[in-house]
Formats: structure tokens, sequence, C-alpha cells
């Protein structure tokens, strides 16, 4: 069918317009809604898969594939969902059309800059956080795969070799080999294994190491053979290729290309995290890593990856469940240890049974100009790092690896739109907050009642053992 198709065709009441993709899995058109639907007043395309003779089966599963989980998703992040034409009699799938540029064009033009990287990561990360929020594992993230809007907010498309949690596999019932794009695949991929969303986090850190190296971490292999390399290679340090590479954002990619996916970040949310407060990464060999290691290393993860067994997840929400990221707001301004421990011992039973939660502690102060007097000892880093140690003797009773933490200070004459705002950027699971002291001065709703009201999050309001009231 869809070879024959042009510009001006009506398909169930869809007027085919410019066409503007011609791809081996299909072609892609402008199209304008049948008369009467007012509800469709947003910029449309229709996808029509070529299912002609000659053309691969896989061609035909995809497409199904692509209706059934398309149509489940929403939110910002994909395209709105229209219409799927049958199978059978007319194939097709209309679509949002999204406005904005391919993440093709960034890779495509050498080394990017660290902030750019730093930030188009981060968007990405986002994107795919929320797309396994709904069960779903992407399996073919790819630079083409991603439109960026104007906003710089990230649209994922192509939804082909996903998997749903809810739906049966259709890939994995039919194909034996592996499926997806040679340089993002991840290596549990390679073996079969297409429910674990950190392979996701993997084909980050690809895109990541392409944007700033302008090459691919393993080449672009074709064969089964070449594409179980990276079950024991490592990919050449990116501050090699490029010296400008800080160690900081080294250290991120790095991490997401681990083999094992057990080493890897354990959400796409913790790598946005990372990537949006790149002074805040805990740097190590990984970071610092300028050479490939020797025979022997190699030949000890060769011999490790020939008995390579990969654990995957029966679902998304079960590793974003011991994934999540932990907010600890922490009233530094106010030095009351005994609230102060309390706000620790609840912080520390979210954390205790799952090794994989990221905690972020964050203290929202008055920016300098609203201080009484401007006294300069009260203004600038110095005050910022004197709240940036108060955070972190705070947290340390906790006993946390450093890798599982970080401190925010945060400048605003709103504390708790400061904080709501943090908490939905950096997709905040879980908000811990204590209720104000009675000796806190502060007028209208309380910064907790707020939070606690508007947070995009779950949230606890502590009290302290000795009281304290929440108004």
């Amino acid at each position: 069918m869809s070879s024959n198709l042009q510009s001006g065709d009506v398909v169930d009441g869809f007027t085919l317009g410019e066409r503007l993709h011609g791809g081996g899995m299909g072609i892609i058109f402008r199209a304008t809604p049948p008369p009467g639907r007012a509800d469709l007043d947003f910029p449309l395309i229709i996808k029509v898969p070529r299912l002609g003779p000659g053309e691969p089966s896989e061609t035909v599963v995809t497409y199904e594939v692509e209706v059934m989980v398309h149509g489940s998703l929403s939110g910002p992040h994909v395209p709105r969902f229209v219409a799927a034409g049958d199978l059978a009699v007319h194939p097709y799938l209309v679509m949002e059309y999204v406005p904005g540029r391919s993440l093709k064009e960034w890779v495509g033009k050498g080394p990017r800059p660290v902030e750019e990287v730093a930030r188009l990561g981060a968007a990405l990360a986002r994107a795919v956080h929320a797309l396994h929020l709904q069960e779903v594992v992407h399996l073919d993230l790819k630079p083409a795969n991603v439109i960026v809007r104007e906003d710089g907010e990230v649209v994922l498309i192509d939804f082909g070799l996903a998997h749903h949690a809810h739906f049966p596999d259709l890939l994995a019932e039919e194909f034996r080999h592996p499926m997806g794009s040679g340089p993002y695949i991840s290596p549990e991929q390679v073996l079969g294994v297409r429910r674990d969303s950190r392979s996701d986090v993997f084909a980050i850190g690809a895109i990541l190491y392409e944007l700033v190296t302008a090459t691919y971490p393993f080449g672009a292999p074709t064969s089964q053979r070449g594409l179980r390399h990276r079950l024991w290679q490592l990919p050449i340090s990116p501050r090699r290729l490029v010296p400008e590479c800080p160690e900081w954002l080294q250290e991120v990619i790095l991490r997401c290309l681990e083999a094992q996916a057990v080493d890897r970040y354990a959400s796409a949310a913790q790598v946005a995290v990372d990537l949006t407060h790149g002074e805040q990464v805990t740097v190590g060999e990984r970071g610092r890593r300028l050479r490939r290691p020797g025979l022997g290393t190699l030949l000890k993860r060769w011999i490790m990856a020939t008995g390579y067994e990969p654990s995957p997840l029966d679902r998304p929400s079960q590793q974003l469940a011991t994934a999540s990221i932990v907010l600890a707001a922490v009233a530094t301004q106010h030095r009351n240890e005994q609230r102060f421990q309390v706000l620790r011992e609840v912080v520390k039973r979210l954390l205790v049974s799952d090794p994989d939660r990221r905690l972020t502690c964050v203290t929202v102060i008055p920016v300098a100009s609203e201080l009484a007097g401007g006294r300069e000892e009260e203004a600038g880093t110095a005050r910022r790092i004197r709240h940036l140690v108060r955070l972190r003797n705070w947290a340390e009773p906790l006993g946390l690896p450093p890798e599982r933490l970080s401190y925010h200070v945060i400048e605003s004459g709103d504390p708790a739109g400061a904080l709501l705002e943090y908490a939905r950027v950096n997709q905040v699971d879980h908000l811990v907050i204590g209720a104000p002291p009675a000796d806190v001065p502060m007028k209208g709703t309380f910064v907790s009642t707020r939070v606690a009201a508007e947070a995009p999050c779950s949230v606890t309001v502590v009290r302290s053992r000795a009281g304290g009231k929440d108004g």
C-alpha cells in the first residue's frame, strides 16, 4: 500500500500532504484531519509502513508494536497519538507533528560544548524517565529518535522496538536476534533481554559519548560477534579523545556504559540529576581514566563476559521503586539539632532498604539582596559555602557513600516555590520536610503546608518529638 501513496490521497478521511520522509520501514506525510474533527487542532503526520511483497517480516511486527505501545502513552515527551488503521486494510499511524530539531543535528557537527551536552543529556534523561514511569522501555534510543523542542524539552519518537510491561512482547516471541541500532544497543539486548529499563540508560550514555567525542563508544557493528564485544570491551575514555571533557562528565558517561546493568545508574532520573549538577558528581576511577586497562584486565573481562547472564527486571516500575530520588529539605538557617536528628531518622528509614535510592539535601536561603544591611560577609560564595557545610554536617551521620548524595543551596525569596520547582525539574519521588519550629517567624501559609499540598511527589512532613505546629 505505502509505495503507491502520494500527496493528495485520502486514507480513512485523513488527507496526505507533503512527504517528509521515506525510509526502509515506512513513509511519513503531513496530514490534515477529516472534516468535522475540530478536536484535532494541532499539526499531524501520518506514518505508513512498508508492508508490500519483499519487505522484511519485522516491519509487520514493529508496526503492531508501535501502534500498541504508542497508543498507551501520554505526556509531553511523546507525540499525541491520534489514530491507527487496520493492518489488513489500511495500516497507518496518525500522530501529532512535533516541531523541533532532531538530536542528530547536534551529533553530526563534531564534539559539542560541555554545557550543551549536559543540557541536552539531562532533557533526554528526563524524557526517558517519563517513559519508564509508564512501564515502557524504548530500546531504540538514538539521536534520530530524539526531537528537541524550541524550549529545550525532548520528545521521543519511533516505538517500533519498544517493550511495554503490560503487553505481550511480540518481537521477543517471534525473533531471536538482537533488535536495535548497533551503536546504542545494550549488552543485555545483544543477549535478547528486552525488559530492563537500564538498557535505555546505556543508550543515553552512548548518545552522550557521541555528543562529546563525535564518535561511537563501541563502533557501529552489524554482526552478533561485533555486538558482543561490548560485553567486555571498554570504550576509549572521552577525555583522551577530547581533553576539554571534564572528569565529572566522563564519570557520568562511562557509568551509563557499564556492561553490567547493575553497575549503571539505576534510573534515567538519576542521570538527569548528575548532568544538571555536575559539580556534585563524585569522580572515581571512571572519571579519571585516560587509558584502557592492560591485556590482563581485558582478558579477565572477556572471561567474565563468557558467562554473562543478565538479571532483568520484570517491569520498569520494579527498578524505579528502588531507584527513587529522595529530597531532604533542611532548614540550615535554623540550628536545632533535635529537629535535625528527627529529620535524619525519617530519611534513613526511606534509604536503608533500597541501596539504589539517592538522597539530595536542599536548603533554601534568602537572596543576597534581601539580607538586612547587605553585609559583605553575608553575600557571595562565603554564605553559600557556609550553608553547604551545614548540609554536609547534617547528612554525615547517615553514613551514605558519596555517589548516593548531593547537596544544593538555592537562593530564593519563595522557599516553598523553590522546593516545588526543584522537585519537579529533578523528578524527585519523595520529599521530606520538617514542620516549622515555633521560633521561625513566617507569614501566611507555612512552607511545609504548601509543599505537601502542591508537590508532584510523595511528601513526609516531620515533626520533632518536642512538638511544633504546622499551619
